[in-house]
């Protein structure tokens, strides 16, 4: 399995990728995942095998990236054990330009609204530059969201390379990023929404009308597929966060 693939996908983020190994850009993906929260402290890390087909790169790049994090103390591996994610915040990293926090600092319906306007368009851009490696590495994604089951922290290691994977075909690095930013936005609540019972099917129903649309190149069917699919987003968390600050209101009426 070639690893060149990973290596164009990933944001340079001022940086340059000239003398960074495959096993480093799999440990930037995985604190970006610990970052947003998709992974939390005491998390078993998927294994091996499963987080290489997802990120489309060998066993021994990942192992390599976990030994790194290890010596890091962002991940405790133990002989006979799986590996788990420390106690341990990395919020305050970028994700591609800022950080997780300042994404979360911004109300959901200017977010919302955001996507709106920038996602549609770089996936429709997306779907005429789109190539066949990135649509076999899509259809791949669709197989491991399947054999993954019901488990959200999963469904969404899935998903995030899934919609990356979209956004990087729209040949805009820098609107790729934006995009990736918004896309990270509460996902704390958003690991909660698909951990409800059917979340996770209606996702990947959605997943593969984008996959079918995006491998006609039909602009106009991707951009209508991931507005359905951005609108289940949007309502899910909308949801969530009210029931959070319902909780939070009653919590603190209980204490005066």
């Amino acid at each position: 399995m070639g690893e060149r693939p990973v290596l164009v996908e990933m944001p340079k983020v001022g940086k340059s990728l000239d003398r960074r190994t495959a096993r480093d850009i799999i440990a930037e993906k995985i604190m970006v995942l610990i970052a947003t929260n998709m992974l939390r402290p005491g998390d078993e890390l998927p294994g091996e095998r499963e987080l290489a087909n997802v990120m489309h790169v060998s066993r021994e790049t990942v192992r390599g990236a976990i030994q790194q994090l290890a010596a890091r103390n962002i991940l405790d591996v133990a002989q006979g054990s799986r590996t788990r994610i420390s106690n341990i915040d990395l919020s305050h990293l970028p994700v591609t330009i800022v950080s997780s926090n300042a994404i979360n600092s911004y109300d959901l319906d200017a977010v919302h609204a955001a996507r709106l306007h920038v996602e549609l368009k770089v996936v429709g851009d997306a779907a005429e530059a789109i190539d066949d490696e990135t649509i076999a590495k899509l259809e791949d994604l669709l197989e491991a969201h399947r054999l993954g089951g019901d488990d959200a922290m999963r469904f969404l290691i899935c998903d995030r390379e899934f919609h990356v994977s979209i956004y990087r075909a729209c040949g805009n690095p820098l609107l790729a990023d934006f995009v990736t930013d918004l896309y990270t936005y509460m996902m704390d609540f958003r690991r909660s929404a698909m951990s409800r019972p059917g979340a996770i099917d209606a996702s990947y129903r959605d997943h593969v009308e984008i996959v079918e649309a995006l491998r006609r190149r039909d602009r106009e069917a991707v951009t209508q597929a991931f507005r359905k699919h951005l609108q289940r987003i949007y309502a899910t968390t909308r949801e969530l966060v009210a029931d959070a600050g319902s909780r939070m209101k009653g919590s603190g009426q209980e204490q005066q």
